[in-house]
């Protein structure tokens, strides 16, 4: 984990991180955000804006700014769509021109479990959504989208929200919020689903990377291990809960209580939010039942 004095840039100023990429901190620091979102400038000729950020007219100011001559911006690639990444992206694109790339709309990507939890009630967590983001060209898993002097890849990478994708430059990637190394990333059902989030990790993993550019916080230099890390963790919180219901049933609620002993009381609802999504993953993969209906306040039981 990062030392909170480590990453510390100015919101507004340029960054230069290598040939062809420069980084814009956007002003919205907080719990969530860390020192705010990463907005990335990709090319010399044809600019992508990666994750143009949160509405705010300092930060278009400032992208805007960033443009040195004969440098237009071309694209808008948006990683998911929550609320301090996507909704610059259409303010944007009406100053530029530009066409805003995406996964799809909120609830694209959404796994099936998801969509029934949504559809029975449960309301989304975290950063909010960005309920009216539309993209001009929906991106699919695989596809390639290149420019002049830069080429990107896109990796569906759901788990954090259903519509995530990271963006692979060579063996650079561009990862968002599921692999950050200031925290850990939020995975809060029904926008998130632990089971897709594993699988997105597992998938990174298998390739040789350089370095990852995070949706907050400073640059990945060892990725793999920062990966391991990530899985390590879920995979220590899984045998957590396990050891908890091997002594008697459960709900989310209970667990949380159970398990995030030195937790603040107000960072509780989250942490219980957390171990729900734990829940469904292990219901999915029969080591886990819940006492009637999947839900979050459903009561559950080892199944051993």
């Amino acid at each position: 984990m990062q030392a909170p004095d480590e990453f510390n840039p100015t919101p507004g100023r340029v960054y230069r991180l290598a040939p062809g990429l420069r980084r814009i901190l956007a002003p919205n620091p907080s719990p969530m955000t860390y020192r705010g979102t990463n907005t990335y400038l990709l090319g010399e000729t044809d600019i992508a804006v990666i994750d143009p950020g949160p509405l705010s007219d300092a930060h278009l100011h400032a992208i805007l700014d960033a443009l040195e001559p004969g440098q237009r911006i071309s694209h808008i690639f948006v990683t998911h769509t929550h609320l301090d990444h996507s909704p610059l992206a259409a303010p944007l694109s009406t100053r530029t021109g530009a066409t805003i790339l995406a996964f799809g709309g909120p609830q694209a990507g959404r796994s099936a479990v998801m969509t029934k939890l949504a559809r029975h009630g449960l309301a989304g967590g975290g950063e909010g959504i960005d309920s009216d983001f539309r993209p001009d060209i929906e991106l699919e898993d695989g596809e390639s989208v290149a420019a002049e002097d830069w080429q990107l890849e896109v990796i569906h990478t759901p788990g954090h929200l259903g519509n995530h994708v990271a963006l692979a430059w060579n063996d650079i990637c561009f990862t968002a919020d599921h692999v950050m190394g200031w925290a850990s990333s939020l995975v809060s059902p029904p926008d998130g689903d632990l089971t897709d989030f594993m699988a997105a990790c597992r998938r990174l993993r298998a390739r040789d990377w350089s370095v990852f550019h995070p949706g907050h916080g400073a640059p990945i230099n060892a990725p793999r291990a920062r990966l391991d890390w990530l899985i390590q963790h879920r995979l220590d919180r899984e045998a957590q809960i396990l050891e908890v219901l091997a002594q008697a049933p459960a709900t989310a609620q209970q667990l949380a209580q159970r398990i995030y002993t030195e937790t603040p009381k107000a960072l509780l609802p989250a942490a219980e939010r957390n171990v729900f999504a734990h829940l469904v993953d292990l219901t999915g993969r029969s080591r886990v039942s819940p006492d009637g209906e999947l839900s979050a306040t459903a009561c559950f039981r080892r199944i051993d």
